[in-house]
Formats: structure tokens, C-alpha cells, sequence
């Protein structure tokens, strides 16, 4: 292969995070399967699925297994043969190949920000650009004939007009798993097969995704109002992030005639990133800034993802004493690992997710790892900082 793979369709949040990753380091690479042919589309597909079978596809770095499971998508590859999952791990290994132009940054407490603000995103950001894709657009939502054109060359003939079919009525079915439950009586002035559902025992949590959405990208509109990026000036994994996320939403009409309304200067700001302008900023030799501003953003960051995985770790730990060995997407679907939690004063029902679990504890970690002038100037930032220390109460 002449140039890297990227393995994924721009549906996807975390593609489009590498994407802004992979540009940012000057890495040219063909995106599959939308820019290859059939027989390489065919074979490449191939080697993935032996390779996941063998688990053999890679993480960088290396880390326990048991919390983890490997995405749909996106996979990265140098060479076509050898695969690596996991958008954060991928950027962190594209550091460890060429630190140059780092995305994670070296200073403290800057380090920890964007790895915060970063895993924040990728969890309970997806829960907000899922819902704002699915529920908030679903009368103009094209993600069946998106699908469809990227992977023409990847599937045998009228494989493209199924998948274009089948796919907007699965992503709707797994609302409820992506945290997304409707009220009962639910209409969205579509067809029933694609009306977001609600779930029995499941309180509604549209009111509290909709207006987390809209605090928190009115959040990232008021830093980016001051400064090109969220840490200064210069682009780190917390602006891939952030861009991976809500640039999903750039093609669902409502989502992003919505956006463009409350968060102007953000919604500029994802264009010049999707177009690839970021490519040529040089301003990695400033170090990264903790602005003030910044404080709204995080504590809405806090109130939700963090409030969310302290509750997800506590049922976690819950179930295993009790003997529970099924967890993720597949407990769910069987009514397994489930428990009852709030955030902002909203009742949930959600499952326990095992990557989050991983994803909370090395958060944790890097905070325990801070020293403790680090330590108080993130406090003075962000509210509530005990939750990475003290757990809350919940039902199980």
C-alpha cells in the first residue's frame, strides 16, 4: 500500500476525529472504503475481519482487554495487513511515531484538559450528536443514501440500496442504548420505523440531551469567540474531538440550521476544519493556554460525562459483585446490567459500559498523577472536581 488506511464511513464521529487528526499531521492517506475499488475494498475488509477474530487488531498503548471491545468503526492501518482501533489511541500512537506537532499536550495541566475534554466528547458527546442526528433531524436526516455512496464499492449489486433501507432503522432502534429515550406517545412526524422510541422503565431523556447539546456547543462557541482553539493557539486532540463529535451534526439539517443560530463562531469553526485549514497552523510552540473561559464548558462537561461515568463505574463494580458477566450493547438488549442514575436532576435508566469504565479510571489516574498546584488550578476551573474521587449513590 502507498499510502496509510483509514477504514470508516463519515457517518461516524470518531472518522471524522482522525480525519482532523491525520490532517493536522500532514499525513496524506486513502480513506476506504468511499475512495477504493471493489477488490480492494474486498480485500481489505477480509484481513480486518480475520484479524478481529484473531484479535489481533491493536490498541496503543496495550491495555486490559476484558474493558474493552472493538468499535464498528474507524481502523487504521499503515500497511493494509496490521489494523489499530480506537480514535484517542490511534492519535496518541500518531504522537509517539512523530512528536512534532503533538495533539496530546506534554504540560500540566494543559495534558489533562485535553484528555478530558477529549474522552468527554467521544462518550457523552456521541449521546448529544447521535440524538441531535436521529431525533433532532429526523425528517430530513439522508443517512441511508450517505451510507450507501460510500460503500458502492465495497458491497455486491443492490447491496448499497438494503443497506441505504436498513441502516437509519437500526441507528433509530439503538436510540435507547445511546442514551436517547423518548417519551411515550413520541411523534416525530415520520413513519413508525423511524420514530425514536421509548423504552418501558426507561424514563425520557430527550429534555435533558436537548438542552446539553445546546449548553455545551453554546459553551465551545464563547471560547472559540477568543481563540482559534480550545487550548490556546494551537490544535490538540481536544479540538479533533470536539470537531469529531459536532461536525457530525454538520449534515443533519435541522441539527445544523440549529447550531448555526446558537453557536455561529463553532459552526465557522467546524467548516474551517472539515476543510482542512488546521493543516497548516504552526503554533504548536506556544504552549497550550487554561483560559478562564474555558470554566462553562467544563463544569457542563463535568455535570453530565463525569457525573455519568462516576454512575456507570459504581454499577460496574455493583455487578460484578453480584456475579454479572454480560455488560455493553448485548446486555442491554437482553434487559441485563442495567441501573437507574440522574444527571442534572434527570432520571436515567442505562447499562453498564465496560470501555467507560476504562475510559473513567485512566481519567483518574492521569488527575492522581497531577501535582498539586496543577491540581488547585483545575479546581478553580472546574466545579465538583471530587468526582474523580468520591463516588455517588445509585440504584442497581
Amino acid at each position: 500500500m502507498s499510502k496509510p488506511i483509514l477504514w470508516g464511513v463519515r457517518l461516524s464521529p470518531f472518522l471524522l476525529k482522525l480525519e482532523a487528526c491525520l490532517t493536522f499531521k500532514q499525513i496524506d492517506y486513502s480513506l476506504l472504503p468511499s475512495q477504493g475499488s471493489l477488490i480492494q475494498n474486498l480485500g481489505v475488509m477480509k484481513r480486518l475481519e480475520e484479524a478481529k477474530k484473531k484479535k489481533e487488531v491493536a490498541r496503543f498503548p496495550a491495555i486490559d482487554a476484558k474493558l474493552d471491545e472493538y468499535p464498528a468503526v474507524p481502523f487504521f492501518s499503515e500497511d493494509g495487513q496490521t489494523f489499530q482501533y480506537d480514535s484517542s489511541s490511534i492519535a496518541r500512537w500518531l504522537d509517539h511515531q512523530n512528536g512534532a506537532r503533538p495533539l496530546f499536550p506534554k504540560q500540566s495541566p494543559a495534558g489533562f484538559i485535553a484528555h478530558f475534554i477529549d474522552e468527554a466528547f467521544d462518550e457523552f458527546g456521541l449521546y448529544l450528536v447521535h440524538h441531535m442526528r436521529w431525533v433532532g433531524s429526523a425528517k430530513t436526516q439522508i443517512m441511508g443514501q450517505l451510507l450507501a455512496k460510500e460503500f458502492k464499492h465495497a458491497l455486491p449489486p443492490g447491496g448499497p440500496a438494503i443497506l441505504a433501507r436498513q441502516f437509519p432503522k437500526r441507528q433509530v432502534r439503538r436510540c435507547p442504548y445511546l442514551f436517547s429515550v423518548a417519551p411515550k406517545g413520541f411523534q416525530a412526524g415520520v413513519r413508525k420505523a423511524l420514530t425514536p422510541p421509548s423504552r418501558e422503565g426507561f424514563p425520557e431523556t430527550h429534555t435533558l440531551l436537548n438542552q446539553s447539546w445546546k449548553r455545551i456547543v453554546k459553551a465551545v462557541d464563547e471560547v472559540l469567540q477568543y481563540q482559534p482553539y480550545l487550548l490556546g493557539q494551537g490544535f490538540t486532540i481536544a479540538d479533533a474531538s470536539v470537531y469529531g463529535q459536532l461536525a457530525m451534526n454538520l449534515v443533519d439539517r435541522e441539527a445544523a440550521d440549529q447550531m448555526l443560530r446558537l453557536a455561529p463562531t463553532l459552526f465557522n469553526w467546524l467548516k474551517r476544519i472539515e476543510h482542512g485549514e488546521h493543516r497548516h497552523d504552526h503554533s504548536q510552540a506556544i504552549d497550550p493556554e487554561i483560559h478562564p473561559r474555558l470554566s462553562k464548558l467544563l463544569n457542563s462537561l463535568m455535570g453530565t460525562f463525569s457525573a455519568l461515568m462516576v454512575q456507570n463505574e459504581q454499577a460496574y463494580e455493583m455487578a460484578i459483585a453480584k456475579g454479572e458477566t454480560q455488560f455493553n450493547e448485548a446486555a442491554f438488549n437482553q434487559g441485563r446490567a442495567l441501573y437507574d442514575g440522574k444527571l442534572l436532576g434527570y432520571p436515567f435508566r442505562s447499562v453498564v459500559k465496560t470501555f467507560q469504565v476504562r475510559v473513567w479510571r485512566e481519567l483518574k489516574a492521569h488527575w492522581q498523577q497531577l501535582d498539586e498546584a496543577s491540581k488547585q488550578r483545575l479546581i478553580t476551573l472546574i466545579e465538583a472536581t471530587e468526582l474523580f474521587e468520591e463516588p455517588v449513590v445509585l440504584k442497581y
